[in-house]
């Protein structure tokens, strides 16, 4: 009898193959807990849209997920491991964009991408960051120091590390389409589909409809 293999997406996750999976897992900050035994599993294709009030603990969750915050009890597994125990392919592998812009003000777009992809070992070199920042709409700000740029502009600066991120099959992000105009948005939600569609993994915050094709699963907190 032959044995039929998983079909995989580009970046080597099986699909209809969980490739992120909380397993029970409880947050708490300033001795609140925000949840408690969550359990989701997210396979390539999928997306979370996570819902709620302010100071629900939404941005708390996605760091919870990103690994930069650490559940009080339960797990998070990448790939069918711990992300504890595979912290450098976990940072290679997710991208982690966070309510706030997470810029340097006295650089220029150009030299905040190209540090942001050094640190999360990207290998980009400068015409590709030129170019991912013409495709977000930033053509002619490049060199212009970001304490200059609009929220908008500053929005769309952070966003256009998502075309830089190939290596990143998850992408975790927190309130995208915040500060950015009916253009923008239209564009950040065809990389979002175009993602989707290749087999990446997408969670995200929104208080808004995100209009994408494929369905997706929503938590409320």
């Amino acid at each position: 009898m032959s044995r039929r293999h998983a079909k995989a997406n580009p970046e080597g996750l099986p699909l209809n193959t969980p490739g992120l999976v909380l397993d029970s897992v409880t947050c708490s900050r300033g001795g609140r807990t925000l949840l408690s035994g969550l359990n989701l599993q997210l396979a390539p294709g999928q997306w979370l849209q996570v819902r709620g009030a302010n100071g629900a603990g939404k941005t708390s969750l996605l760091r919870l997920i990103s690994g930069l915050l650490p559940p009080e009890a339960g797990e998070v597994r990448w790939r069918g491991e711990p992300v504890v125990t595979q912290r450098d392919r976990w940072c290679r592998e997710r991208l982690y964009l966070g309510h706030e812009a997470a810029l340097k003000d006295d650089l220029d777009p150009l030299e905040n991408l190209l540090a942001a992809s050094v640190l999360a070992g990207w290998p980009t070199s400068r015409p590709q960051a030129r170019a991912a920042l013409a495709d977000a709409g930033l053509r002619g700000c490049e060199r212009t120091p970001v304490r200059r740029l609009s929220q908008g502009q500053r929005r769309r600066c952070g966003l256009a590390r998502l075309l830089l991120s190939r290596h990143s099959p998850l992408w975790v992000l927190d309130e995208p389409f915040n500060a950015l105009d009916a253009d923008a948005c239209d564009w950040l939600a065809l990389r979002l589909q175009a993602h989707l569609q290749g087999g990446g993994l997408l969670v995200l915050t929104s208080h808004q409809q995100v209009p994408l094709t494929q369905p997706a699963q929503e938590l409320q907190l």
